[in-house]
């Protein structure tokens, strides 16, 4: 994967907040590398999905139409 700049505090937070627990800094490294991962992905698919519509503009109905796609 390609390195990006992400910041790892924001995720910290949110891993603390959903499980109540202290966070090791591989297990945010990891988390970082499986949302990017993920994101990059359903992006692709969103834009897949705008110029088979044939737009050059991403909608928010894409993104609520690929990401309700994968979570059924």
């Amino acid at each position: 994967m390609r390195s990006k700049e992400f910041p790892h505090t924001p995720l910290e937070r949110i891993a603390k907040k959903a499980t109540g627990m202290r966070v090791s800094k591989p297990a945010v490294k990891a988390l970082r590398n499986f949302v990017l991962e993920n994101a990059e992905d359903r992006g692709k698919e969103i834009a897949d999905l705008a110029r088979h519509a044939g737009r050059k503009t991403v909608m928010k109905s894409d993104v609520v139409f690929v990401t309700k796609k994968k979570s059924e």
